[in-house]
């Protein structure tokens, strides 16, 4: 599988693809205008980088209790009322006066809920497409990420100004309803792909057995921590630039569509396996420049040269799958899924709390050369978990 018409060919990729793509915009419009209402009720900038990021802290506790579910229920009803259950907390957020710890508790409880959500996704992806096929699946998925955010963005930022943040939320809750719908109507039941009952002890048991593997801790790491601190950045966006936001969160997601276009479609496996730590390094770099605080243009387009660098990811997830045996592909993945939306979580607290003591532009360079750092400690691990067939 070559080509993205023929993956649009493959029984089942349709309905999941357009699934997926109906969540991230509804996450898209509900996290900026989550984060605006909360920036404009307390002034805070940790407070609204939490609102936006801060329920991907709540995965750890999905990813250390739930995820055995991930290949132990069936998926297609699974998806369905994941979706569901976002849609109601969404429109509960859009309730006149809820106070702003109610809408934090909404938000940590749907976190926990998404790790198990991100494991089915990543789990039916990989029985739906073939092994040769997945890299390609998984471009696409990234793409559509990237696609929708641009888009996301946008009506978001058009939506605030012609109705309000509790609006936004409310066109957030109507698109999860739609990706409920598009999940019970377009997928196939499928039974699970594990016997046995999920629990907390069965979660912990395999996800010590996926650590355990230093290849895999390697990989893990690697998809974690840079991303996270670089999220950290771009949780900052709103006070570092309120009127530009939306501005900046769009040109991440056009550089992450065109790195991902170029990794997924055009790069060869050998080239994958060499790209990979500067992909990672190119993702922060850039971010430097906030501490010389220039003009948005120069801003926009150091912003986008720098999401190209999320297609990294993409090569390490193949690498994942490649390490991981095929019926624990649910829970491996939700484990990376959980795991980096986590450290996205804590990349935005810590760069909340050091823009509070000192700016957001300071805080954005800071995180930024902290990832650069981490980076190249991982590099050896690896080089050392790349498969000798990519040619290293």
């Amino acid at each position: 599988m070559r080509t993205y018409q023929e993956l649009f060919r493959t029984p089942e990729f349709t309905p999941l693809f357009l699934t997926s793509a109906a969540q991230v915009a509804a996450q898209t419009v509900t996290g900026l205008a989550l984060g605006t209402l909360i920036f404009a009720a307390t002034g805070s900038p940790l407070l609204s980088a939490l609102a936006m990021f801060g329920p991907a802290l709540a995965q750890l506790v999905g990813a250390t209790t739930l995820l055995s579910a991930a290949d132990r229920i069936p998926p297609r009803a699974a998806l369905t009322w994941i979706a569901l259950l976002f849609g109601l907390g969404a429109a509960v957020q859009a309730l006149p006066g809820l106070p702003v710890w109610s809408a934090f508790a909404v938000v940590l409880g749907l976190g926990v809920v998404a790790s198990l959500g991100g494991g089915v996704r990543a789990g039916l992806l990989n029985e739906i497409l073939a092994r040769e096929g997945y890299l390609l699946g998984r471009s696409m998925m990234n793409i559509s990420v990237g696609a929708v955010q641009i888009c996301g963005f946008a009506l978001g930022g058009a939506l605030l100004t012609a109705l309000s943040p509790r609006g936004v939320l409310l066109t957030g809750a109507g698109l999860y309803l739609l990706a409920a719908a598009v999940a019970r109507f377009g997928l196939t039941a499928r039974p699970p792909r594990l016997a046995g009952r999920a629990s907390i002890a069965e979660t912990w048991r395999t996800n010590a057995r996926l650590w355990s593997s230093h290849p895999r801790r390697s990989v893990y790491l690697a998809l974690w921590v840079p991303n996270g601190l670089v999220v950290g950045c771009e949780s900052l966006y709103v006070p570092y630039a309120p009127k530009d936001a939306g501005l900046l969160f769009a040109a991440g997601a056009v550089g992450m569509l065109a790195g991902d276009v170029a990794v997924g479609r055009f790069v060869s496996r050998a080239w994958q396996a060499r790209l990979g730590v500067p992909l990672c390094l190119l993702l922060a770099a850039p971010f430097l420049l906030f501490a010389l605080r220039p003009a948005l243009p120069v801003l926009l387009a150091a912003v986008t040269v720098a999401a190209v660098g999320y297609s990294t990811g993409l090569i390490f997830q193949d690498r994942l799958m490649a390490l991981t045996p095929e019926e624990l592909g649910g829970q491996a993945f939700g484990l990376h899924g959980s795991g980096m939306l986590a450290m996205q979580g804590v990349g935005a607290a810590l760069a909340g709390a050091l823009a509070e003591r000192t700016s957001p532009a300071t805080a954005i360079a800071v995180l930024a050369a902290a990832s650069v750092a981490v980076t190249l400690l991982l590099a050896p691990g690896l080089r050392a978990s790349a498969p000798r067939t990519e040619g290293l």
